[in-house]
């Protein structure tokens, strides 16, 4: 039994799916069930300004824009994005420009305010905790977002896919109202070059605020890492969360060379197993992600040590969650009656980390959906230098001979999807293609994908975040 007084954290970690899926609403019906909701601040820029785009039917986003400390920045982003009644369905959206490290002072502010209202609508009207999920694979606009969510009052910040030591740190000095600097990884520089982007609180207050500063809960796949965190990092690390290969979205590659199953699935050995034993000598609470969402997984985490559990698949496809209600109810109808085939696809992010697709009807998990390469999001694109000196940026998902005029080589386009467009299509805010269609929508889920049953009652064909909660914490004592 587990026993909810024994330490000031939930013992639920709600999974923070960008992108768009741990929206506000989620992470707020979370957050007032006692457990810690988490909103996804990957791409949020730009689904903020599509959302305005399409006109903001309930008047969340601009009544929260209204709150946000600097009006000018409120104005600025309502001229160039809102669209009163919204935009017609047949138009493409206007853009939001991609991030670089020369990024302009607009695309900033964007960030820091999509950030802030995100987080404030989470944590609006009840005491309960709300936190960020950010990957380190996407650094450019991570200094923006953090100060965003951390002027909104944000709890909590997790981040993974990588290794974030500079977190911590850049959380003291924002909280502190001091400017951080952040080093961007660019491939192919030489040794005395640095490439760092800077935020400074005083270029948008005379007197910036001391501001709360929030636990930080690095994201990990194995104890080496924590380890390695733990003894490493500048400032203070809260606690873990260790994602399992079982878990959805991106996954850690497997130690060692790439073996891949009958099926075209990346091998995991025991060598890719989490050290429970020395989890729990680093002396931090730890959640368990990954095939723990049940109410034996959670007794069987607690068992290993771990505080708790993060849950994504169950909450992704809940009423709540930002998936369009069609796709949640089209994979729950499937579900019910038919096996799904969920994929640990080792080629699909052009991170080159694998990464799981439902292979559900008319999406992107579909052999059938074709969609022409194009880069046009950027977000997983990496920095590079060019022969000049200058900072580049290529993705494996765009053209192919761009990318090789780019100095990418041929072999890492093979099987590359666009995780941008295709994810923010699964939750309602598709592109228009250059042929007049929306872009294909991409769905991905963990291993957990098989409990969804369990949610369902006879004759039901939808969840509740309240539903999801009850199941897990059932028979456990909280």
């Amino acid at each position: 039994m587990i026993n909810s007084s024994s330490s000031p954290h939930p013992i639920l970690i709600q999974g923070g799916m960008g992108i768009g899926v741990s929206g506000w609403k989620l992470a707020k019906s979370v957050a007032q069930e006692n457990q810690l909701g988490v909103v996804s601040l990957t791409a949020i820029e730009t689904l903020f300004a599509r959302r305005l785009q399409m006109g903001d039917p309930e008047g969340d986003l601009r009544r929260t824009l209204s709150a946000f400390p600097i009006p000018s920045i409120s104005r600025q982003i309502l001229d160039r994005y809102y669209i009163e009644g919204g935009k017609p369905a047949w138009k493409p959206f206007k853009p939001v420009p991609m991030h670089s490290v020369n990024s302009s002072r607009f695309l900033t502010d964007l960030t820091i305010a999509a950030s802030f209202v995100e987080v404030f609508l989470a944590k609006e009207g009840h005491q309960g905790k709300i936190g960020v999920n950010l990957l380190e694979k996407i650094q450019i606009p991570t200094l923006a977002a953090l100060y965003g969510a951390i002027l909104a009052g944000v709890d909590y910040v997790m981040m993974g896919a990588g290794i974030p030591k500079a977190i911590p740190q850049i959380l003291d000095q924002f909280s502190r109202g001091e400017k951080s600097t952040l080093e961007i990884f660019v491939e192919g520089s030489l040794p005395h070059e640095k490439n760092l982007i800077t935020l400074d609180p005083q270029d948008y207050f005379q007197f910036p605020p001391e501001l709360r500063k929030p636990f930080f809960f690095p994201i990990v796949s194995s104890h080496v890492l924590a380890s390695h965190l733990a003894k490493k990092t500048e400032g203070t690390i809260d606690g873990f969360v260790v994602e399992t290969p079982e878990a959805g979205g991106h996954n850690a590659p497997p130690r060692g060379t790439l073996q891949l199953n009958s099926e075209g699935e990346p091998l995991y050995s025991q060598r890719d197993q989490a050290d429970w034993s020395i989890m729990r000598s680093l002396g931090k609470p730890f959640w368990i992600g990954g095939n723990f969402g049940s109410p034996e997984g959670l007794k069987a985490a607690h068992d290993l040590g771990a505080r708790g559990i993060q849950v994504g698949t169950l909450f992704a496809f809940c009423n709540e969650s930002g998936i369009k209600k069609e796709l949640k109810q089209k994979l729950l109808e499937f579900l019910i009656d038919k096996p799904i085939t969920l994929f640990t696809d080792p080629q699909a992010s052009p991170t080159g980390f694998p990464f799981k697709i439902l292979r559900l009807l008319g999406t992107v998990g579909d052999p059938r959906v074709t969609r022409p390469k194009k880069c046009d999001m950027g977000y997983l694109r990496k920095a590079y230098r060019k022969n000049d000196g200058n900072v580049g940026y290529r993705c494996p998902g765009e053209p192919i001979d761009d990318y090789l005029r780019k100095g990418g080589k041929i072999e890492e386009t093979k099987g590359r999807v666009c995780l941008c467009n295709g994810l923010t299509s699964a939750v309602g805010a598709p592109q228009i293609t250059e042929r007049g269609d929306w872009e294909p929508a991409l769905l991905t889920a963990g291993s957990a994908i098989h409990e969804l049953k369990k949610l369902l009652e006879p004759g039901m064909s939808s969840y509740s975040v309240k539903d999801v909660i009850q199941y897990l914490l059932n028979p456990v004592l909280v």
